[in-house]
């Protein structure tokens, strides 16, 4: 077999694709492909993952998916395993498994390096593997010599494609079926394959670049993009503080510039998945190659400091009224108007006003608690076991001194508003600066760059 065999089965749908992790982004991926009409197996170490999909349970994001899921598991399309399975069948490995921040435990493609030694050892000449996960520089020509040491020739008989993941959750315009998508690949084949496959992922619309490392560059610096400028925005709001002076108006002032500025907005810090872990992995991977990476060193930092400026802040105020330390982090997502909670400043703000002696509770209208153990790994703070809510009663406010606000979701923006105006609570903290001063209220409020 050879890959130009490959390409002309991938035009059949007529190729076996294994999609390794199934997440945030494999579970769409898989969804996608499988409704279009390609065999996918789903391949997870997860076993209660794979046998609620076995037993048609979703959770969470996977909801969205519904209606795809049921009709491509009933077809066949779509199937489950912990590994893969050993075929005649050209198969195309998609890995899409977690990149976890590299300690002296663990490496960053620790799990990266795991699935595609299983693919690998399933695998046939004229397969192609690609890679979406994000990886260090140099990553994918440690692949290469991997795949090699098994017997294969890159770009002869058997492929490989870096095409790092590009997901804005939530965002209306671009979604997965029309993201543009960078990507490297061995060989013209390889590339003419991929784009059989991303036809049905987001209209192959690929741009091919010529280095695997520009591609994994590429992905670490959109989101070093993104950290910088927030974190730039996040310390403009704490010089704003020590002024005395709205950091909303500076931003929509300057906003005003119709070109060489585009606005950020202050917050309790970035989280989620990509950021701050991509920033990271260009940082490590510039010291390895002897370069270091000040900009992202000093974002990382800022981005690092911001969860523990607002808790003293919050503390000293309470002191100042003298109020309890007692407080609700409302807001438990990374983003807004989301239920993805991984990496989030709100858990961070707890975790911080735990140590200040408080007594404090999480809040949002997207907490499950059957996913409660989820969430808590995801931000690690599993020994610490916080008290997390979905409600927002007078019944609960009266227990408390503060609200900090660290996430406006649309589902309680009315109820934050009535909090505010029918005073409801002593002191609230708008992490995100949105709330308008209303002086019939008897609450306090202060925001993030308006002291």
């Amino acid at each position: 077999m050879n890959l130009q065999n490959t390409l002309q089965q991938s035009k059949n749908k007529e190729v076996l694709i294994e999609i390794y992790g199934l997440g945030y982004v494999g579970f769409p991926l898989s969804m996608r492909l499988s409704s279009s009409g390609f065999q996918i197996k789903g391949i997870d170490s997860d076993k209660n993952k794979i046998n609620r999909f076995e037993n048609n349970s979703l959770i969470d994001y996977e909801l969205n998916f519904h209606k795809d899921f049921l009709k491509s598991y009933k077809s066949g399309n779509l199937s489950f395993s912990n590994r893969p399975i050993k075929t005649k069948k050209n198969k195309i490995g998609i890995i899409c498994v977690p990149t976890p921040l590299p300690t002296k435990k663990i490496s960053s493609n620790k799990y990266v390096k795991s699935a595609i030694k299983e693919f690998l050892l399933c695998s046939n000449q004229g397969d192609l593997l690609i890679i979406e996960s994000s990886l260090e520089i140099g990553s994918t020509e440690e692949i290469r010599k991997v795949i090699k040491s098994m017997g294969f020739k890159v770009g002869e008989n058997f492929g490989l494609c870096y095409c790092p993941e590009r997901i804005d959750p939530l965002n209306k315009k671009w979604a997965i079926h029309n993201i543009p998508r960078v990507i490297y690949c061995s060989d013209d084949y390889s590339f003419k394959i991929a784009k059989q496959i991303y036809r049905y992922i987001n209209r192959a619309k690929l741009v091919r670049v010529s280095e695997a490392k520009v591609a994994e560059v590429v992905k670490s610096f959109e989101n070093s993009f993104r950290l910088v400028n927030i974190s730039l925005v996040n310390e403009l709001a704490l010089l704003c503080d020590q002024l005395g002076i709205n950091i909303s108006e500076v931003i929509q002032a300057s906003a005003t510039k119709p070109f060489g500025f585009m606005p950020f907005y202050s917050s309790a810090g970035a989280g989620g998945h990509c950021i701050p872990k991509d920033p990271t992995l260009l940082l490590n991977s510039s010291k390895r190659y002897g370069f270091q990476f000040k900009t992202i060193e000093n974002a990382l930092q800022i981005n690092k400091f911001m969860p523990e400026y607002i808790s003293k802040k919050v503390n000293k105020i309470l002191m100042q009224e003298n109020l309890s330390k007692s407080s609700i982090v409302c807001g438990l997502a990374y983003k807004t108007n989301m239920d993805d909670m991984r990496d989030s400043p709100g858990f961070k703000i707890i975790k911080y006003l735990k140590k200040l002696g408080f007594d404090v509770v999480g809040y949002d209208p997207y907490f499950k608690k059957e996913l409660k153990k989820k969430y808590l790994s995801e931000n690690n703070m599993n020994k610490e076991n916080p008290k997390l809510f979905n409600q927002l009663s007078d019944k609960f406010l009266k227990k408390f001194s503060c609200l900090i606000i660290v996430q406006h979701h649309r589902l309680i923006q009315d109820r934050i508003n009535e909090i505010y105006e029918k005073s409801k609570i002593p002191i609230i903290y708008d992490c995100q600066n949105k709330l308008q001063i209303n002086h019939k209220s008897h609450s306090h409020l202060f925001s993030l760059g308006c002291f």
